[in-house]
């Protein structure tokens, strides 16, 4: 019953989404909701993880409203994984690579679920930034600009659309009903400059040419530290974040915007994992210039 429901809610979002032409990136949806295999996995685990070691199979099937074949045939996929491992008749442990696998699939489910409550808030009525003075009830055509929807009164037989539920006039917010079509947006990328810690010489031995042709790239610039705030400022540029650095690195991605962290050299691992739990690209700039570290 869970299996079908979650899969359900999956493509019934999936199909909201590409109607709603809202700067949603396909990345939002959980693994585990996109496969079957994949839900019955997760639940099985959580079944054995609460039970173990001594877990009966046919329990597991009543639970799930599936065949004990079928629990017998999933738990030697999950063993083969790695994700499990037997220890004997009806004997069976979650193995750490299981549980780092549940761990990341929770977190998954988490964002996900933040994600449909956004939907389902914003379901009847979006809001966009006018480009031109609109009317109620005036039809519009939608657009994404540096990571915002925009409406226009310039409409098209092809493309997203909406109705304007309010007069407007250029640059206010109006809301934006009957929305149809896709926006194509695609998710930006986000580079991290890796400026050298304090004890390796900090700003003073970072390469500032090649950070300010990083700066030029990005759309949106945030300094993690010390050493790269004071960097930045060597070249003359004012950080867009300096606090949030890294939450608001992953929506700019998301509404396809390119994002420069630059943070000092012991920050970016913490960086690194946060961005491979939303599944984003990223690029590593080194600004360590060549030779020894200047005395401090």
């Amino acid at each position: 019953m869970l299996v079908g429901l979650l899969c359900h809610l999956g493509l019934w979002i999936a199909a909201y989404v590409a109607l709603s032409g809202k700067c949603y990136n396909a990345c939002d949806m959980a693994e585990i909701l996109r496969s079957k295999n994949l839900t019955t996995k997760f639940q099985i685990l959580l079944e054995v993880a609460a039970k173990q070691p001594n877990v009966q199979q046919k329990d597991i099937a009543k639970k799930l409203n599936i065949t004990s074949q079928a629990v017998s045939e999933y738990v030697k996929e999950l063993t083969k994984d790695g994700w499990l491992s037997s220890q004997g008749r009806s004997r069976y442990r979650v193995t750490r690579e299981g549980v780092d696998w549940i761990l990341r699939m929770a977190r998954q489910l988490q964002g996900y679920s933040a994600f449909v409550s956004k939907v389902v808030s914003d379901i009847s009525v979006s809001t966009a930034i006018a480009d031109n003075e609109l009317s109620a009830g005036q039809p519009v055509s939608l657009y994404m600009r540096d990571g915002l929807l925009f409406a226009s009164s310039v409409t098209g037989d092809k493309g997203p659309r909406g109705i304007a539920v309010s007069e407007a006039k250029e640059g206010e917010d109006v809301g934006i009903s009957n929305v149809e079509g896709v926006i194509k947006l695609e998710t930006g990328n986000v580079t991290i400059a890796r400026v050298p810690n304090i004890q390796e010489g900090g700003s003073r031995n970072s390469d500032l040419v090649k950070l300010r042709q990083e700066v030029g790239r990005a759309k949106l610039v945030g300094a993690i530290g010390v050493e790269a705030l004071v960097a930045l400022k060597q070249i003359d540029m004012t950080p867009h974040y300096l606090y949030g650095v890294r939450e608001a690195a992953i929506e700019a991605a998301y509404c396809g915007l390119p994002f420069l962290i630059v943070c000092a050299e012991d920050v970016v691992s913490a960086v690194v994992q946060r961005l491979e739990e939303e599944n984003l690209d990223y690029d590593i700039v080194d600004l360590k210039r060549n030779g020894e570290a200047p005395n401090i």
